[in-house]
């Protein structure tokens, strides 16, 4: 794994826990109710890092050129957890614009980043650094094709 996306590995990991627990609390808090016991917060907690932390390092352990998703769609899957719990506890789904709805069909309660930052600020610069890695690895290959 090159630096940029190992960077980008240990940062995500950094903050993964803390994401999935403020959407949840949010998502409960805007519905009028309280947060779930430990136990069960840290059950979501865990399916999500799996799916997400697995599909990241899977992803980014893979050559730039042969990357078919991205870090930010990996992160959205892994909110499909958090999804389902709500479902659960009866929470009532936001108000989704078009947009929205088409491209994030399961993302009921509009946890899904669309950047960096709604994961955690901390991850803007490197999150950049590695898409502007990929981006000049992938050019400066085609290049030295040419």
């Amino acid at each position: 794994m090159d630096d940029y996306s190992a960077r980008l590995l240990t940062a995500v990991d950094g903050v993964f826990d803390g994401w999935i627990r403020r959407l949840i609390s949010a998502a409960l808090m805007r519905d009028g109710r309280i947060a779930p016991e430990e136990g069960r917060m840290r059950e979501v907690i865990d399916q999500a890092r799996s799916i997400g932390m697995t599909g990241l390092r899977d992803l980014l352990s893979v050559d730039a050129e042969q990357q078919r998703s991205n870090p930010l769609a990996v992160l959205r899957s892994a909110t499909l957890p958090v999804s389902r719990f709500l479902e659960d506890e009866g929470c009532t789904p936001v108000e989704r614009d078009e947009f929205s709805r088409r491209s994030f069909p399961d993302d009921l309660f509009g946890l899904a980043p669309a950047t960096w930052a709604d994961v955690d600020p901390s991850l803007v610069e490197p999150g950049l650094e590695w898409g502007a890695w990929k981006a000049a690895t992938i050019i400066g290959r085609r290049r030295e094709q040419t």
